[in-house]
């Protein structure tokens, strides 16, 4: 219980290429099974490209291709599976039955992009991510979840 009273939160400037991936490589150094990760933002923030390398960092190889249209992307890591959820085009929260959504949560990692539309569905211990993209062309990442991820994020960000 002192995970949701204590909390995390922090914001990360990502200048660049290799800022996005290093942010990546400390969200996947803490993921374990039943861990959750929602990602927000506009269309054009980066969702899929900071999900794709967070399985890059996960050690998936090969084409990563956006569930934008199959709705779900599903990935073997020496972790277990990865599950990478799409919802933008779901129009009832019911929908996430027949795609299996909690039958994910309970075998795997599960990605979320745009999860505004299943609010009800995210685990409350999520990590919360959410992206902006600047008038200048980068992009900041404001993230907050349970104390757990404090070890893996909390770098002096504000």
């Amino acid at each position: 219980m002192a995970d949701r009273i204590d909390g995390f939160s922090g914001r990360y400037p990502l200048a660049d290429l290799g800022a996005t991936q290093g942010l990546a490589g400390r969200i996947a150094a803490g993921l374990r099974a039943g861990h959750t990760v929602a990602l927000r933002g506009d269309l054009g923030a980066g969702k899929t490209a900071l999900a794709r390398d967070i399985l890059r960092a996960l050690g998936v190889e090969g084409h990563v291709p956006s569930p934008t249209f199959t709705l779900v992307q599903t990935y073997e890591t020496a972790r277990g599976p990865v599950f990478h959820f799409d919802l933008y085009r779901i129009e009832h929260e019911r929908e996430l039955e027949q795609l299996g959504f909690e039958e994910a949560l309970d075998l795997g990692i599960v990605l979320v992009e745009w999860p505004e539309r299943a609010p009800g569905a995210i685990p409350d211990d999520a990590l919360n991510v959410t992206l902006e993209l600047r008038a200048d062309g980068t992009r900041n990442a404001a993230l907050s979840g349970t104390a757990y991820w404090r070890s893996y994020l909390d770098e002096d960000h504000d």
